[in-house]
């Protein structure tokens, strides 16, 4: 009797749906679709951070790595809405960012998930596409005080092994892992952003579309990440010194032939509306949706 009072308890409490379910072994999280994700917000604190480059004072909340952690001045020239008009200007020494190597670094500390957007042009010093190799600038994130352990992520455009490329760059405690693909040269816009434990990087040529070109999973990286544009140059100029990451970042200076300027129209921080859900599967067009502009 007791046997069957149970049984009809339960199958009472299965048609009303009482107590705690348990979701079965097999079951998965419904899939993110762009109808799930919105825009990210280009307001608030972090839009306050924003940089149009309209005159010379934007570049005064700009910090430089040379200044605030005892690096070597890398840059020959840097100004704002004076070499180009409504636009900061980069020009760096013999330089590079790749494992150990320490390059130029202009940036804020910001906290919590961001969406960096810029549009920039690299060009070599005299015209065209640099010509010297892994002459790059855009984007990049670096985690704060990380000169002995580095770890950064960047996403640049201009000469890698081959001219007219988007490199796509991740550093774990000092070790870089590189990825080109090939663009058309000219104005680029670039994205690199970071929703929860993802860093993502986009690209967009000159009345392009917005492509994903990597993502990264980075649960290591903590609340507070400096956030900004770096240019490098030049290379094949360093010789025995690839060799030595910290001799190279020890030298005041590389004798070379740099052959970078970085023309900077923006640098625009925005929030993104982070969803729950695994963005290292989602389709291309959902991170598309949600870490760039609306209307971008």
């Amino acid at each position: 009797m007791r046997v069957k009072i149970t049984v009809t308890l339960l199958a009472a409490c299965a048609l009303a749906g009482c107590g705690t379910a348990e979701p079965s072994p097999s079951a998965k999280p419904r899939a993110l679709t762009v109808a799930d994700v919105s825009a990210p917000d280009p307001g608030g604190e972090v839009g306050s951070a924003s940089s149009e480059f309209a005159s010379a004072a934007d570049l005064t909340v700009w910090s430089r790595l040379s200044d605030t952690q005892g690096d070597h001045k890398r840059l020959a020239k840097i100004d704002v809405n004076a070499t180009a008009k409504g636009a900061l200007y980069l020009e760096p020494t013999t330089s590079t960012w790749f494992d150990g190597f320490r390059g130029p670094f202009v940036y804020q500390e910001l906290a919590g998930d961001i969406v960096l957007h810029t549009r920039v042009k690299v060009e070599g010093r005299k015209n065209g596409s640099p010509r010297r190799k892994f002459s790059l600038g855009g984007a990049m994130l670096r985690v704060p005080q990380s000169n002995d352990k580095p770890n950064w992520v960047s996403v640049t455009t201009g000469t890698g092994d081959n001219a007219g490329r988007v490199e796509l760059k991740a550093t774990l405690n000092g070790s870089s892992k590189p990825k080109e693909v090939p663009v058309e040269s000219g104005w680029m816009e670039l994205i690199l952003a970071r929703t929860g434990t993802v860093v993502t990087a986009l690209y967009k040529e000159e009345a392009g579309a917005w492509k994903v070109g990597q993502r990264w999973l980075r649960p290591d990286l903590p609340k507070v990440l400096e956030w900004g544009v770096t240019g490098y140059t030049d290379w094949d100029s360093f010789g025995a010194l690839k060799k030595d990451a910290a001799k190279a970042n020890a030298a005041k200076t590389i004798k070379g032939v740099p052959d970078l300027r970085m023309t900077v129209d923006y640098v625009r921080f925005l929030r993104p509306a982070t969803p729950e859900g695994d963005l290292m599967t989602v389709p291309d067009a959902v991170l598309v949706k949600l870490l760039t502009p609306a209307g971008a």
